[in-house]
Formats: C-alpha cells, sequence, structure tokens
C-alpha cells in the first residue's frame, strides 16, 4: 500500500520566513509551490523548486487568491473569467521557474480560501478546472473529496486525487473546520500521526467532536507554516513505515 505526502512550501516573502521548505522537502514526496499570488517572492519560489528537483520531491502548483496581505485566506468574490486567466498566471510562472532548473509543475493544488470555496461555489470551481485543463496536456489535480472542483475536474477528463489533512480538524460533513475557531488546527505530532494512520488504512477520521468520517487519502498533506510541521511530518512517516505504507508521489 502506499501513498502520497504533501506540504505547502516556498510561503516565505523577502526577508520573511515561514516554515522549514529545506527540512520538509527531505520528508515528503510532494511540494504545493506557493505561486507568489498568496505568497512566495520568484527568488525564494526558484530557491524552492531548485531544491524539490535536487531532492526528487514532485512539484505543485498551488494556486490561490490574489492576496499577499491576507495570505490567500480570504475569499475574494473574482469574476470567474479573471480567475482562470490568474491561475493560468500562477502554473505558468512556477513551471518556467522549475524548467529552469531541471523540474516542472506537475499537478495543481489550490490554497486557503481558494480551497474551500470551489468545494460548493460553482463557477470559480469552474474557472479553475478551465484553466488547469487548458494547460498543454492538462495536470492531474488535489482538491477535498466530494468538492464540485474535483467532480467538475473529473467531467473535464483531468485526473483527481482525494486528499487528506493531517493537522486540520474536520467538520460532520467532511470539510475543514474555519481556521478562527478553537482545535481547528492540530500540533500534537503523536495524535497527528494516529490520525493520518487511520485515515490511509481504515479510510477514517474523527471530527471535531469525536465522531467517525469518511475520508480519502489519495495525499495527505501537513501544513508547512503549521508550528512544529516538521516533527509532525517525520511522525506520520514514521506511523506510515510502521503500518507497512509506503510513501510515493501521486504523480510526476
Amino acid at each position: 500500500m502506499d501513498v502520497d505526502l504533501n506540504s505547502d512550501l516556498g510561503e516565505g516573502y523577502g526577508a520573511w520566513t515561514l516554515g522549514d521548505d529545506e527540512a520538509m522537502l527531505g520528508v515528503v514526496s510532494s511540494a504545493n509551490v506557493a505561486c507568489g499570488f498568496h505568497a512566495g517572492d520568484p527568488l525564494t519560489l526558484l530557491r524552492t523548486v531548485q531544491a524539490a528537483v535536487e531532492r526528487g520531491v514532485v512539484i505543485g502548483a498551488q494556486v490561490g487568491y490574489h492576496d499577499l496581505v491576507g495570505f490567500g485566506r480570504r475569499f475574494v468574490d473574482v469574476e470567474p473569467a479573471a480567475l482562470r486567466a490568474d491561475v493560468l498566471y500562477q502554473i505558468g510562472a512556477l513551471d518556467g521557474l522549475a524548467r529552469s532548473v531541471g523540474g516542472r509543475v506537475a499537478y495543481v493544488k489550490p490554497h486557503g480560501a481558494l480551497y474551500n470555496a470551489i468545494v460548493h461555489h460553482e463557477r470559480q470551481a469552474a474557472a479553475v478546472v478551465s484553466a488547469v485543463a487548458a494547460w498543454p496536456g492538462g495536470l492531474p489535480v488535489l482538491g477535498l473529496p466530494g468538492s464540485r472542483f474535483l467532480t467538475l475536474a473529473a467531467e473535464a477528463g483531468l485526473r483527481v486525487v482525494g486528499e487528506a489533512f493531517a493537522d486540520r480538524a474536520y467538520t460532520a460533513d467532511g470539510t475543514l473546520v474555519p481556521r478562527d475557531r478553537p482545535g481547528a488546527v492540530l500540533h500534537d505530532p503523536a495524535v497527528v500521526a494516529d490520525r493520518v494512520r487511520r485515515m490511509v488504512l481504515d479510510g477514517i477520521v474523527d471530527d471535531i467532536d469525536g465522531r467517525p468520517v469518511a475520508v480519502t487519502a489519495g495525499s495527505v498533506c501537513v501544513h508547512g507554516d503549521t508550528p512544529g510541521a516538521v516533527a509532525m511530518a517525520r511522525a506520520v512517516r514514521e506511523a506510515l513505515a510502521a503500518a507497512d505504507v509506503e510513501v510515493v508521489p501521486f504523480a510526476g
């Protein structure tokens, strides 16, 4: 049995560093690299994709709203045509940087508020799908199982991969608990590792009220900006190895 382990990386900006990308790239199999809209300046992104190539980690474009101040975690009521162009722009920018160091963008994962909006927002979900489908050959997409985004992507002929979250709490309907609610983000490496083992082996996670919820874990995310992220990722990887689960990228 195998599963992908991913993390959001390249989210520093200029003199500000966010997370330990170097250490995380030694643990994960896929890197969701920021594209400059919610985070990441060109030099940070270039260094991140170069490090990913050197470590054999698959590169994904983490596309988001044009919202540096809000870190892409605020909903933006952008018109679908503009959102489609924004997504294409971000993929192209990151792919250009990646190709300059011998890599390429191999998949797309929306970030933050965009990720959550297109679970239900039909027009924005369709815009993101249209952008990814317009990329030569299309690209696999990573998203929340049951979302409109993944449904529309599958209908468009894209490969879809359901994502589970190691360090985020779930609601009873399988969506993520908003970050401003107590308990929305988890920090204990042992707890997180045990949750991921159960997600991968049994397809189950306890929601924020302790009730079991079905999850699909084609890929598991450990957020790179979460305090203690590297320790959590290492604990997850060790728990998976102990359960004879191999960590391999879903794209490449």
